[in-house]
C-alpha cells in the first residue's frame, strides 16, 4: 500500500524548491507568492484563484487570499523571476528541440 502522504510531501517539497530557485533574488513577499501560486495551481491542476486558495489551505478567510494573489498578479511578473525561470528551463531543453505545429487552425477562414 502506498504512503500517499509521503508522495505529496515530496512532491510539494520539490515544488517549493524549483520556486526558489526561481524567485531566491526576491524579495520575501514576492518569494511566497511565487511558491503559493506555482504549488496552488500544480496541486489544484487549475489557474482559478479560488480553486488555488482551496490548495493553500491557510487559515485565512478565502476572499482575504484570492485578494492577496491577485494583487501580486496586477504588479506582473518580477524580471529578475522571468529571467531566473528562463535560465533554470533551459537547461532542460535539448540543443535540437522538436516542435510540433497543428496547421489545423491556419487552414480554417479566419485563422492566421
Amino acid at each position: 500500500m502506498s504512503n500517499f502522504t509521503t508522495n505529496t510531501y515530496t512532491l510539494k517539497r520539490e515544488i517549493l524548491n524549483f520556486s526558489n530557485k526561481i524567485s531566491k533574488e526576491l524579495p520575501k513577499p514576492d518569494r511566497k507568492f511565487i511558491a503559493d501560486i506555482t504549488y496552488g495551481m500544480l496541486a489544484s491542476n487549475s489557474c482559478v484563484l479560488t480553486d488555488i486558495s482551496d490548495q493553500l489551505h491557510e487559515d485565512s478567510k478565502k476572499v482575504n487570499i484570492v485578494e492577496r494573489l491577485t494583487l501580486h498578479l496586477d504588479n506582473g511578473i518580477p524580471k529578475k523571476a522571468l529571467i531566473s525561470y528562463l535560465r533554470n528551463v533551459r537547461k532542460w531543453i535539448p540543443d535540437n528541440p522538436v516542435i510540433h505545429i497543428d496547421d489545423s487552425d491556419v487552414v480554417k477562414p479566419y485563422g492566421h
